[in-house]
């Protein structure tokens, strides 16, 4: 497949040159990414009215974040749900890696299977089925059934890192640590944990990033409490203004921070390795 597709890219090169490519490389990135620069350099903008000529440089749109009780709430609703949602990620997804590397059980191809299927799933199915399920047991919706919905929507991301780090682990560390006397919680805290601990680290912090970000799963479990998205789509219904691209600046930010991140540390420790 890959061989195929550099030929593919080969005879384009040859017949249009590289120019073509490049061009054409620009055109996609520059769709891609300039609705992104203009949210950035409106947020900048000296004036209510989202539209050209640029009016002058200003900071208050993101000092009115300072003043808005309800967004504060909201993006500490976000932290909130992201930080419990990402510990729940964890807390399910390491086990089920070590499962899915260390033991044979029957249903085993089914289990991995059911481990992946939540990143297939649209998170609109995943935020209807978890609703019907909570008001079928009489669980009221709120911050908590987001946090449950995230964690069951996410938790294919830690354990997919996870797993992945686990089958590049050289065994004969662990087998050494055991010949030398250790024992299993010893060979597991000292020697298992640090040799994946960029991977957990990383799939915690890609986690957190898509459960601050989430709509879909957050629109059916949400109660009465916002989460910043859902304060952002309410929001917009109104119309765009520049504290929202302001908002919208600061999560982009935060986000790409957190994402290299989390992929700078597993290419770091798959380097050192």
């Amino acid at each position: 497949m890959e061989i195929g597709r550099a030929s593919v890219l080969e005879s384009i090169s040859h017949r249009f040159g590289n120019g073509f490519l490049l061009t054409a490389s620009m055109s996609v990135l520059a769709f891609l990414y300039l609705p992104i620069a203009v949210l950035i350099i409106f947020s900048f903008n000296d004036s209510r009215i989202l539209s050209l000529p640029f009016r002058g440089f200003t900071w208050k749109w993101y000092e009115a974040l300072l003043n808005n009780a309800d967004l504060q709430t909201a993006i500490w609703n976000s932290f909130y749900v992201g930080i419990c949602a990402t510990f729940l990620t964890l807390l399910i997804g390491i086990p089920a890696a070590f499962a899915l590397d260390r033991f044979n059980f029957p249903g085993k191809t089914m289990f991995r299977r059911f481990v992946l299927l939540p990143l297939a799933l649209p998170g609109v199915i995943t935020g209807i089925s978890m609703m019907n399920m909570f008001r079928a047991m009489g669980i009221q919706l709120s911050l908590e059934t987001v946090i449950l919905g995230h964690a069951t929507a996410l938790v294919s991301v830690v354990a997919t890192q996870v797993f992945a780090r686990l089958q590049r682990l050289n065994r004969s560390f662990e087998e050494a640590s055991a010949d030398l006397g250790a024992r299993p919680w010893q060979t597991f805290c000292y020697v298992t944990i640090p040799n994946i601990r960029s991977a957990i680290i990383g799939s915690a912090l890609i986690s957190f990033t898509l459960s601050f970000d989430e709509i879909p799963v957050t629109f059916f479990l949400t109660g009465r409490d916002n989460t910043l998205p859902m304060y952002i789509w309410s929001t917009l219904r109104r119309g765009i203004t520049p504290e929202i691209n302001a908002v919208g600046t600061i999560i982009l930010v935060v986000s790409l921070v957190l994402i290299v991140l989390s992929v700078w540390l597993i290419q770091h420790d798959d380097q050192k390795r």
